[in-house]
Formats: C-alpha cells, structure tokens, sequence
C-alpha cells in the first residue's frame, strides 16, 4: 500500500506543484542545518575537465539492487553506474516523482548521451568512468548516514577517477 501511495501522491503533486511546495517544507531532515555553502570556483573550463553525472533520480542499471521503497524515510546508498552502459541496462526505481517520460528517455534525469556527444565533440574534457546513482527523498535517521557515510564515499571515488566536474541531476 506504501509503494501506491507514493506514486499517487507522485502523481498529484506532478499536476499540482504548490501542493508539493507545501509537503517539502514540512519534511523532517534529521535536524541538519547548513550555515554556509561549500564551493570551488570552476577554473579548468569545460575542455579541461573530466565529467561525472550524480543523479538523486533514483537510477542504477537493471542487475543492481533496487532502491529501498519500503522505508519511508527513503534510501541513502548509492549505484555505481559504468560509464559505457548501454542504454537498455538502465532503469529507475523511485516512487516520489512521475517518472514516465525518463523511462521513455533515460536522458531526461540522467543526460548520458548528451554528455557523450560533449565529450566526443571536445566540448568537454572527458566523462569519468562511472557515474553515481542516488534516491531522492532521504529524510529522517537516513540524512547522518548519507552525508557522513555515503556522500564522502562517492566523493573519494570520483577524486580517485580524476574528476573535477559533477552534473548534478535530480528527479
């Protein structure tokens, strides 16, 4: 019963944006606040740089293990996503956005063939060789574990892999 809510309420908030405007503010977050920003000024430029998608959108390739979509607090680990994967080894598992048109075109949440064409038209640097797959929607006793545990661990392996740019994309 869970799993149909999530998508019903996926559904309605699709079709009624202030409604979810309304349901996001009163999200618990495990009491984290941020006081400031971290940023690194971009200076290599585009032809300089090597490229990892990060997506909260809930993607990872079909053999990998599903997102959990029991626990309403969400799931906060993540799916190393190969590089070279074809096309139809891609799939999502999130139940808290419409994913309809992204399933038709993975490219929708998780621009990899736009991002092959930069990197083969020299427009960027490179792709690394793997990119990260997350699932939005992590709240509660799950927002320590991702930003203590699971975020460092994929910022170790994208440092390890030469990267120094990151699209993010979200669900």
């Amino acid at each position: 019963m869970g799993r149909l809510k999530n998508r019903i309420l996926a559904k309605i908030f699709t079709l009624f944006p202030s409604l979810l405007e309304r349901f996001v503010e009163k999200l618990p977050v495990g009491g984290v606040t941020f006081e400031t920003a971290p940023w690194t000024p971009f200076t290599k430029g585009l032809k300089g740089s090597r490229f990892a998608i990060v997506t909260t959108a809930g993607v990872h390739l079909k053999d990998q293990k599903p997102f959990d979509m029991e626990d309403p607090e969400g799931d906060p680990t993540w799916r190393a996503i190969p590089s070279d994967s074809p096309q139809e080894d891609y799939t999502i598992t999130h139940d808290y956005y419409d994913h309809k048109d992204a399933d038709r075109d993975i490219n929708i949440v998780y621009p990899i063939d736009r991002m092959r064409e930069l990197a083969e038209g020299g427009v960027i640097g490179g792709l690394a060789p793997t990119h990260y797959g997350f699932m939005g929607h992590i709240t509660g006793r799950h927002v320590p574990t991702l930003i203590d545990v699971k975020a460092p661990e994929v910022v170790a392996n994208l440092k390890k892999e030469g990267v120094n740019a990151v699209l993010l994309t979200p669900g």
